[in-house]
């Protein structure tokens, strides 16, 4: 059986903030329906790696390719025409509107994105919500499903996850877990942002682990176990 098709493919990417060099030659490609880790310590360099290939990072040097597509000058709103969304670890819930149009905010930019009822299925807390006033009256947990609701509307199918969990309650952790497996099996591409290695490796097909801007390391997910040392050494974990 053939592999899938390379939805992205970087290669020897750097990237600057101003005068500070943060990403050194980094190159990974993702695969249609996978789920691909980033992982490392904080300041790794795995948010500017999203950042990088969304496009709000401007100041890069390589190649990244969408479908093939050269992306390295193109804006980030280009990108996004292209199916690609990111979910910042911030969420970018806004205060003055409801859940329901911060649901509905995010124009639709290419057929295919979920409906309402898909997903209220994946994310019930969203819609015994829906009429709450403010959206950041919601919980920590409840702010992300919405941030990852209202990106699923646009029609891409590439997500990117900026930490996801990050100081979430286990149950919601399990939760939001629960959906990016239910998203996989519709042929969604997800590329996630963690720092916490249990929660990633039970979902990744791939692991690819970064430290001071680099690619230091790939792992699959057969591989998890028998790298158990390496990631402990690199992660912590």
């Amino acid at each position: 059986m053939p592999e899938p098709a390379i939805l992205i493919d970087v290669n020897d990417l750097s990237a600057f903030y101003g005068e500070s060099h943060v990403l050194h030659g980094v190159s990974l490609t993702i695969r249609a329906g996978e789920v691909v880790t980033l992982l490392g310590r904080n300041g790794a360099g795995k948010t500017t790696t999203l950042k990088s290939i969304m496009g709000i990072v401007r100041q890069r040097q390589g190649s990244i390719k969408i479908n093939g597509l050269e992306t390295v000058g193109l804006p980030s709103n280009r990108i996004a025409r292209l199916g690609v969304a990111f979910c910042p670890e911030e969420r970018g819930i806004f205060s003055s509107l409801s859940v329901e149009e911060n649901l509905l905010l995010p124009p639709i930019i290419q057929p295919g994105g979920l409906g309402l009822d898909d997903l209220f299925t994946l994310f019930p807390n969203i819609r015994e919500r829906l009429s709450t006033r403010q959206g950041t009256r919601l919980s920590g947990g409840e702010q992300q499903m919405l941030a990852i609701a209202r990106v699923l509307r646009t029609g891409a199918r590439i997500l990117m996850l900026d930490e996801p969990t990050e100081g979430l309650a286990p149950v919601i952790v399990e939760q939001i877990g629960e959906a990016i497996l239910a998203l996989k099996a519709r042929g969604f591409t997800i590329v996630l942002v963690e720092q916490n290695f249990h929660f990633a490796s039970g979902l990744a097909d791939r692991n690819y682990v970064m430290e001071d801007g680099v690619i230091v390391e790939m792992v699959a997910r057969e591989e998890v176990r028998e790298k158990a040392g390496l990631l402990q050494e690199y992660l912590g974990v």
